[in-house]
């Protein structure tokens, strides 16, 4: 009979970030595993998932949740398999999602853990990307802020990625008109072909803001936030009167150590969002919206049940894996989903 392991690896953050993350920002060390308490189960990791909000806990700057600090493990959802229980509500070889962070394996009281969605039984990793928080990101801030109607424009950018990807067949389901941006014609292609979207523009073309207007002749109803940038600058002037934009992220400026150079273009923001009566408005998703997640994974499930919703994961294996895939992840470098598979189900 095997023996159960005595190491627990842990990626812990070694220092702050200055502008992108560097692997010397990660260190990984062995602790042991640690025992449950009555009322705890121990945790192991099966998928781990990196996100783009995880450079936002790398920085000691003011944010909606408390920073990693340096020598602690990194912070991650994950799908876990209860190894042992001192916990009646739980039972060991029951998989949960959790929120376990960069190791191994973890101890719970149980009050941070969520079963498993059924749509994810057969694929577990699921519960980590369109059945879990980006899929709810996109579900939420889609039909609670943007609120496509049929015949409507919506656009989102970063289209093949957990949010992006969402967004487009949520907005094809509405009978909306799904206008992706993303980064080479690999993805386009994919956000089109395989997603369903109507069209999908690479930002790298040197005319990509020309490109955007000849797509949208009839301007933009909704723009889906989690980029930032130069395609923002693009979707400003192409904005309707009465246009929505939920925000959910900004990756292009997460690594910023400055202010961008140009011109200061809040006053164009502002006096757009003003004369157009524009509806901005940020979300943190499970703090804005934990209270309706029962209603997202029974409607998600039954979208992708269906082949309504379809995903696309990035899988990368082993733990230590995870620093150079996160950099990969803030450098635009993931195809879908990106996840880490730390260990057999």
């Amino acid at each position: 009979m095997p023996q159960s392991p005595t190491v627990n690896r842990q990626i812990t953050l070694a220092s702050r970030p200055t502008g992108a993350p560097k692997p010397a920002d990660f260190r990984i060390v062995d602790a042991p595993v640690p025992e449950p308490a009555d009322g705890q189960v121990l945790l192991r990791t099966l998928f781990l998932s990196l996100d783009p909000y995880m450079r936002g806990r790398m920085s000691a700057a003011r944010s909606y949740a408390a920073p990693v600090e340096v020598g602690a493990v990194m912070v991650g959802g994950t799908v876990s398999r209860i190894e042992k229980s001192r916990n009646a509500a739980f039972r060991e070889g029951d998989l949960v999602v959790a929120y376990s962070g960069w190791q191994d394996f973890a101890l719970s009281d149980g009050s941070d853990l969520q079963p498993l969605p059924r749509a994810a039984a057969s694929h577990p990793s699921l519960a980590l990307g369109v059945l879990g928080m980006p899929g709810f990101t996109a579900y939420m801030g889609l039909l609670d802020i943007g609120q496509p109607k049929a015949g409507e424009t919506v656009v989102v950018a970063a289209a093949t990625g957990p949010v992006g990807a969402t967004v487009g067949q949520i907005a094809r389901i509405k009978g909306s008109r799904a206008i992706g941006v993303a980064g080479g014609a690999d993805k386009c292609r994919f956000a089109v072909q395989e997603l369903g979207f109507d069209l999908c523009l690479d930002h790298r073309a040197p005319d990509f803001a020309r490109q955007l207007e000849q797509a949208c002749p009839n301007g933009i109803d909704v723009y889906f936030e989690n980029v930032g940038g130069a395609v923002f600058d693009a979707v400003l002037p192409l904005l309707n009167t009465k246009a929505r934009i939920p925000l959910c992220g900004l990756v292009s400026q997460y690594n910023a150590e400055h202010l961008p150079p140009g011109p200061n273009r809040l006053p164009l923001l502002a006096a757009t969002l003003l004369s157009r009566r524009i509806r901005m408005e940020g979300f943190i998703i499970m703090q804005d919206y934990g209270h309706r997640i029962g209603e997202f994974t029974a409607q998600m499930g039954q979208w992708v049940g269906d082949g309504k919703v379809k995903y696309r994961e990035d899988v990368v294996d082993g733990l230590e894996n995870a620093p150079d895939a996160f950099i990969g992840l803030l450098a635009g470098q993931n195809f879908g989903k990106l996840v880490i598979r730390v260990a057999d189900k």
